[in-house]
């Protein structure tokens, strides 16, 4: 019997379950939306699936999971016991003696794990590696036992210094799981063997927090596929953009505290690239929140760490992306000053926004949306009702934000959008003006369930030259999961200066660490076209804290191709010049750590499938008009079925173009084009 070739990308919202299907053999491509259903999300994975046919007839699934992510920010995680060295019981607690507010000396903070739940054993690791004093496993044992006993579900064991020695984290590791009733055990030189005592600590605490988390929904995923009959392979999207393997998803879930999100960029950067757009931002607006990013070159940009909520730090690497609490079930208010608020508090999937007619009584950003004529309420995304209730939503805005402040429901409405829209400009302008870049050089790529319903308030309050609106918007994460690389990251601290380097030592380290992630990757089980090895070394001057990331030119250190001082001194100043526009001559350098990445590629995903069929018309996409309100005023617009414009085909503002999947506006004063990918290209009027 001959494999199917048919890949599947899912992405779980906190609405929809997204899903995109891509035909290897025929190079077909279809695209599905259906309900989440909260607590019980695989239902509506399955029902998802099911569009597509027999799930016994499909090849591979590929998933973006918001699961961690949501335990994270909401607290839902598991129940977790810590052993420490002794001594060192409350670096959890004490971080980096931030505050939660710059200028306030208020605040509080609760780390995951009680202070009863983090126990002590004597154990002394020195910096330099050398073990002190050697763990006594009973005493390891009992305190697990300890553990247990006052209900952890998970452990987390951290060592000082078990980055420069792991042997008594290992030894520690052995007795645990000796008496731990399940798998949900993890260690610090297992998860970051890296120098950084409060962020190794918090990177292994939040990683155990997760583990029975993202296993009980992992099992039961694979349990309902396996009762479907799946017979093809299942895997995870990670925060750094690539694919791994379900048990390395189990062994480190902390790496899917951004899958969902992660997945969307990868996508908008590749479709930016096929349309020649090397420098974007993404936008993406789901129920919930809007996450943007910054695309430069073509390339989606990682962080060494994230702050996923305050305190809660994870180091490892995701693609950069900053979230705010704007999304389409965002809830707006007045509040006691007399201004409108919209978000963070967001409606969901359940009860959703008034117009869903399930309960709520509170306007969100997509109440006013359909209030202005812009979501067409007779032909909700999603499938989940028949109609929008444009009525209840009226009554909900005019009750709630109208009659405080005088206006009428429809400037109500619009007044919704403009504060949406500034949080949003806001959360762009983070990303790009301040950290030095000119958002007029750069393209928006707005997608998501609300995206492009926004894409000219995005060029117009950012200054954006423009807005690529993908094909389909809606499911522009679940397409990421297809075209997402296979990818594990790995991190060894060094701590070794520059001059005087051993470079054949250095060369073995490196060898060794390309060795074991190039198998992580080749046990993941996706098709590849290669294996490629990055390495970076963490660098800084002598004396300095910060460090930079030096890339080492590809194939350094591998397939017969040295690693000397001299290159990787040029690689340090390379990027350090970059970050500083000078260096420090006479300083000794100083290597931190080494960061190893194996990245599996996929073989490349022909966008053209995308593109619309080629007897297209724009006469036939022609739905009449409408009248929609902008700027005060209701102006007649033209309404258009996307997916049946031609390519070529030119828009010109105000239109509004519905699709399945997601809703895009073309503001007055704006036009859209169609490009060969059946791209949506939303630039100024000329």
């Amino acid at each position: 019997m001959t494999a199917s070739r048919t890949l599947v990308g899912v992405d779980v919202g906190g609405t929809f379950t997204d899903l995109a299907c891509f035909d290897e053999a025929t190079g077909t491509f279809r695209t599905a939306k259906v309900p989440s259903n909260r607590g019980d999300e695989a239902s509506g994975f399955l029902d998802g699936l099911s569009a597509f046919g027999d799930v016994a007839d499909l090849g591979a699934i590929v998933h973006g999971t918001t699961v961690g992510t949501n335990a994270l920010l909401e607290r839902k995680g598991a129940t977790i016991g810590v052993i420490t060295t002794a001594g060192f019981r409350d670096v959890l607690e004490m971080r980096r003696r931030d505050r939660q507010h710059t200028w306030g000396l208020w605040g509080d903070f609760e780390p995951i794990a009680e202070r009863r739940m983090r126990l002590e054993v004597a154990e002394r690791t020195l910096a330099d590696g050398t073990v002190r004093q050697a763990i006594d496993p009973a005493e390891v044992a009992a305190a697990a036992r300890a553990l247990l006993a006052e209900g952890a579900q998970a452990l987390a064991i951290v060592f000082v210094n078990a980055y420069a020695n792991p042997a008594n984290e290992r030894a520690a590791l052995e007795a645990a799981r000796a008496v731990w009733p399940n798998p949900h055990v993890c260690a610090s030189s297992e998860i970051l063997p890296e120098i950084r005592e409060f962020e190794r600590s918090s990177t292994t605490a939040l990683n155990a927090y997760l583990m029975p988390v993202v296993a009980s929904y992992l099992a039961k995923l694979e349990e309902a596929l396996g009762s479907a009959a799946f017979p093809g392979s299942f895997h995870i999207v990670q925060s750094n953009g690539g694919v791994m393997s379900t048990g390395t998803a189990r062994r480190l879930p902390v790496r899917t505290a951004l899958s969902g999100p992660a997945a969307g960029v990868i996508a908008a950067a590749a479709i930016a690239r096929a349309a020649g757009y090397e420098n974007v931002i993404t936008a993406d607006l789901g129920g919930t929140s809007f996450d943007v990013s910054l695309v430069a070159g073509g390339e989606a940009a990682l962080a060494a760490q994230t702050t996923i909520d305050f305190g809660l730090v994870i180091r490892t690497p995701m693609i950069e992306i900053a979230t705010i609490g704007a999304g389409g079930g965002s809830i707006a208010s007045v509040d006691a000053g007399g201004l409108i608020t919209v978000g963070p508090e967001s409606a969901g999937s359940r009860p959703g926004p008034v117009a869903y007619g399930q309960g709520n009584e509170r306007p969100t950003l997509t109440d006013a949306n359909i209030v202005l004529g812009r979501i067409n309420a007779e032909r909700p995304i999603g499938g989940k009702l028949a109609r929008l209730d444009v009525e209840a939503a009226t009554a909900a805005i005019a009750r709630t934000i109208g009659a405080p402040l005088g206006l009428s429901p429809m400037d109500a409405a619009e007044a919704i959008v403009k504060v949406a829209n500034a949080k949003m400009a806001g959360a762009i302008r983070l990303v790009s003006i301040e950290r030095g870049h000119d958002p007029a050089t750069f393209a928006a790529v707005p997608f998501g369930g609300g995206g492009a319903l926004h894409a000219g308030a995005l060029i117009r309050d950012v200054g954006l030259k423009s807005a690529l609106v993908p094909r389909y918007p809606g499911v522009t994460s679940a397409l990421g999961c297809i075209i997402a690389d296979i990818r594990h990251d790995q991190v060894l601290t060094l701590n070794l200066m520059l001059d005087g380097l051993d470079e054949a030592a250095l060369q073995e380290r490196l060898a060794a660490a390309a060795r074991e992630a190039r198998a992580v990757v080749a046990r993941a089980g996706l098709a590849t076209e290669g294996i490629e090895i990055v390495t970076e070394f963490d660098m800084h001057y002598l004396g300095q804290t910060h460090t930079v990331a030096a890339r080492l030119p590809a194939g350094t250190g591998l397939d017969g191709r040295p690693v000397t001082a001299d290159i990787v001194r040029a690689a340090f100043e390379a990027a350090y010049g970059a970050a500083f526009s000078r260096l420090l001559p006479g300083i000794p350098v100083k290597i931190v750590s080494m960061r190893t990445a194996a990245i599996g590629r996929r073989p490349a995903f022909d966008l053209k499938a995308l593109a619309p069929a080629a007897d297209a018309r724009l006469d036939t996409a022609a739905r009449g008009t409408r009248p929609v309100f902008f700027e005060g005023a209701f102006h007649e617009t033209a309404i258009y079925a996307r997916l049946d414009l031609p390519v070529g085909a030119v828009i010109p503002g105000p239109a509004i173009l519905e699709q399945p999947d997601a809703t895009t506006v073309v503001d007055p004063g704006l036009v859209a084009r169609v490009d060969d990918f059946g791209n949506l290209i939303v630039e100024r009027a000329q």
